[in-house]
């Protein structure tokens, strides 16, 4: 059975830094829905033979308050799936630098695995193959005092 990480935000930095570029394309597309739908009913509020000009008066404060409603809506939940979609990344990245270092360090770690529904596996596999060699390299044994004079053990 696979752990299931309870940190969402295991690299903070890199997670808020995606989260917010979610965030501000998302209120880019509201701004733009807000614009464009002030465009569309002032156009018929131009239109019409009677109340256009009580139309117009009314619409910027209906707008804003769909635009709240909107924000309020969409705002945490945009926020939460960021975060979880993120975390399909960031988990393994953090994997990966606690597993580098460790080779770094000259210990020898066993294959790096991910979680079932993680990203980036290929990668994982990759970076076994790249540092296998490194991780099953044995290390040269101490010498002997035999070793050092040239002679040999007889046994």
């Amino acid at each position: 059975m696979t752990h299931r990480r309870t940190v969402k935000l295991i690299l903070p930095a890199l997670q808020l830094k995606l989260i917010a570029a979610f965030l501000g394309l998302w209120v880019i597309a509201l701004v733009l829905q807000y614009l464009l739908l002030m465009s569309v009913l002032s156009k018929a509020a131009g239109e019409l033979p009677h109340d256009g000009l009580l139309l117009m008066d009314n619409l910027g404060p209906m707008l804003l308050r769909i635009f709240a409603i909107s924000a309020g809506a969409i705002l945490p939940l945009t926020f939460l799936v960021g975060m979880l979609v993120t975390h399909r990344f960031a988990g393994p990245i953090y994997r990966f630098q606690v597993y580098l270092k460790q080779v770094v360090a000259g210990q020898k770690p066993p294959d790096c695995k991910l979680r079932d529904g993680d990203e980036l596996l290929e990668l994982c596999a990759l970076i076994n193959q790249a540092t296998a060699p490194v991780r099953c390299r044995v290390e040269p044994r101490a010498e002997t005092p035999l070793a050092k004079t040239g002679m040999r053990a007889v046994g």
